[in-house]
């Protein structure tokens, strides 16, 4: 790995020019992925769905029509029906999209902000990796969902406690994967160059180690984002998340299981809708991946 000093700077891979042209192989490569462009679009649909609900819904989440319950879909007005309070499901399904997307995007900030820090601490100083591993290893040893009902239930049920819990439960893998890529990057010629000249490590983490993690770490997180709304709708449907009468795609899938022979489809719409919203960010995860993949993209 070439690494050219100027002064008493370091010129690092990835670094000025050469980042704007890897940035455009890995833009290029990702639209030739046939599933990243799938991905792309369901991503793009499910955004535009979560913001533009109160434009879209053709009627408030919660407004109740006690006389038209139980309608079948493509009834007029009500083109994907109703459930039984009368509510309409196509505005449910939008505002829970929204909520879905809140919780998953809190929940996935939150293990960034604390787990890259830890995973970039632990990676590079030896003495502390020993205690950070051991807790992760601690973490671990308990099934994700386990750890978010118990942090859900000590908390009480919301979305700002369920996004929290959430978060939580997967700060462990987003600690594993950073320090995976710090003790990768500690070892590069350019950041032997950069302690021959006396840089500090907190320089050396936070200016070279830190930037080359940061594809992983948003590869890291289209792939927990996903886990986190599921997450979200499992909470929800277990009476821990999101606290009705607000929308959630959980609440919805639980309250439809009273009369699923009676409605179908009042259970079937959010399970997809779930089902959609996870895909998307599976196939646009998966092909950022190798987009951003040194060994793939430079041969474009």
């Amino acid at each position: 790995m070439a690494v050219q000093v100027v002064g008493d700077a370091v010129a690092v891979p990835g670094g000025g020019g050469d980042l704007g042209r890897s940035r455009g192989r890995a833009l290029r490569s990702l639209l030739r992925n046939p599933m990243g462009v799938v991905g792309s679009v369901l991503l793009l649909v499910v955004v535009a769905v979560a913001v533009l609900a109160p434009v879209l819904a053709p009627y408030p989440p919660t407004e109740v029509h006690f006389a038209t319950p139980f309608q079948r879909v493509g009834t007029e007005g009500f083109w994907l029906g109703t459930d039984d309070l009368g509510r309409d499901v196509m505005s449910r399904v939008f505002y829970g999209t929204r909520a879905s997307l809140q919780v998953g995007l809190l929940s996935v900030a939150l293990a960034i902000v604390l787990g890259t820090p830890l995973g970039l601490l632990s990676g590079y100083w030896n003495w502390l990796d020993a205690v950070v591993s051991r807790l992760t290893d601690l973490m671990l040893a308990f099934p994700f969902l386990i750890i978010a009902v118990g942090l859900a239930a000590i908390n009480g049920a919301s979305l700002t406690n369920a996004a929290i819990a959430l978060g939580v439960a997967q700060i462990p893998t987003m600690i594993r994967v950073v320090r995976a890529e710090t003790l990768r990057w500690r070892e590069a010629d350019f950041i032997g160059a950069a302690r021959a000249l006396d840089a500090s490590d907190v320089r050396i983490m936070g200016q070279h180690i830190l930037p080359n993690t940061a594809s992983a770490i948003i590869v890291q997180a289209t792939v927990i984002m996903p886990v986190a709304i599921i997450g979200e709708a499992t909470l929800s449907f277990l009476g821990l998340g999101i606290v009705p009468p607000a929308p959630s795609l959980g609440i919805m899938l639980s309250d439809a299981q009273q009369y699923i022979f009676r409605s179908p489809a009042a259970a079937v719409i959010p399970g997809v809708a779930i089902a959609v919203i996870c895909l998307a960010f599976n196939f646009f995860g998966d092909a950022l991946r190798d987009a951003l993949d040194p060994t793939t993209s430079s041969k474009d």
